[in-house]
């Protein structure tokens, strides 16, 4: 079994990465930790080298507990939620954990919902994490 979890930062998916380790222990599951940014220009550096260091952090959390874990960072071209969505069909994930905010539905159609599309795209189930 394969557990894509959708994650932004340590400090941001703390409740994610522990969701992802009672699953993983519970299926004997693989874990994969996946940051989708848009872009990865030379001006993105920064961002790029956080997002790596984040992911790094989330393998050795998953890695200390026995369990067995890839990284990715996704720099594709597409919005997170197409991303996401894309690559968990690509290695055939059975669930997605990811993180959500409180938003207005206002909130939602004006700057889009990358959990919302991996809600309502994604072929295998999905988890969501307030």
């Amino acid at each position: 079994m394969k557990i894509l979890i959708g994650y932004k930062g340590i400090n941001i998916g703390q409740d994610l990465l522990k969701l992802g380790a009672e699953h993983a222990k519970a299926f004997n599951a693989t874990v994969l930790v996946v940051t989708s940014m848009l872009e990865g220009t030379e001006k993105d550096q920064k961002k790029i080298l956080e997002a790596e260091n984040n992911l790094d952090q989330a393998q050795v959390f998953f890695t200390a507990q026995g369990i067995a874990c890839e990284k990715h960072l996704l720099i594709r071209g597409m919005e997170a939620g197409e991303d996401i969505v894309a690559f968990a069909n690509e290695k055939k994930v059975d669930e997605i954990i990811i993180g959500v905010k409180s938003r207005s539905n206002v909130g939602k159609l004006l700057f889009g919902s990358t959990a919302q599309t991996v809600i309502l795209e994604a072929d295998c189930p999905v988890i969501t994490v307030r």
